[in-house]
């Protein structure tokens, strides 16, 4: 199961406690994760925020987090089926968010400028963006081959697009490192940073 891999919890937790330290995520918050898996960095956040809708493509994963939803009485989570990186995908919402936020999710979206100037939109003034993801990597992170991703991300290159894209006072903080038997059998450490920017 996805949650019972200690390198994936001890990441989700990692990722949830910079947030948190460069955020300061408040009960007045609107918030918005974009693919939110199974819910592990979600269920740091949302004690914290007036409400978190939580988004991603798997109807697996949302499953799961529904079922911690129901489980533990959590009324303020609103899981969402969605593909933010779609361009014909529109979100109805009249509220815009405060803070919007995805970790590990950035290298598995293909157009990354389409995609940060799709999520600025749903930004409020002020608003914040906070993206964890790995560091510009050797391309073995990934056991698959085949898989369609970004080798990490540079961060002079995603300073730019995250410019581009309408937000400023873009931030890097290293906050975990994922040392994993890449695709070639070698464990090689991953660094993986948290980037942080907020609406003009």
């Amino acid at each position: 199961m996805w949650d019972s891999d200690p390198r994936r919890r001890a990441l989700a937790e990692a990722v949830a406690a910079a947030l948190i330290a460069r955020c300061t995520p408040g009960k007045a918050m609107q918030a918005l994760e974009a693919g939110c898996g199974t819910g592990l960095v979600t269920m740091e956040i949302a004690p914290l925020v007036k409400e978190l809708t939580a988004i991603d493509t798997s109807p697996e994963m949302l499953n799961v987090l529904q079922e911690k939803i129901r489980s533990l009485g959590v009324s303020n989570i609103e899981p969402a089926l969605l593909d933010l990186s779609s361009p014909s995908v529109t979100f109805e919402r009249e509220k815009s968010f405060d803070l919007i936020y995805s970790s590990m999710t950035l290298h598995h979206i293909g157009d990354t400028a389409g995609f940060l100037k799709r999520i600025v939109t749903l930004l409020a003034p002020g608003g914040s963006v906070a993206i964890a993801d790995l560091e510009s990597e050797d391309g073995h992170f990934h056991d698959n081959p085949d898989e369609e991703v970004h080798h990490g991300f540079d961060r002079t290159d995603l300073t730019s697009l995250m410019n581009a894209a309408g937000l400023q006072g873009v931030s890097f903080d290293t906050i975990y490192t994922v040392n994993k038997k890449n695709s070639e059998g070698k464990t090689t450490q991953y660094p993986v940073f948290l980037c942080t920017a907020i609406k003009e």
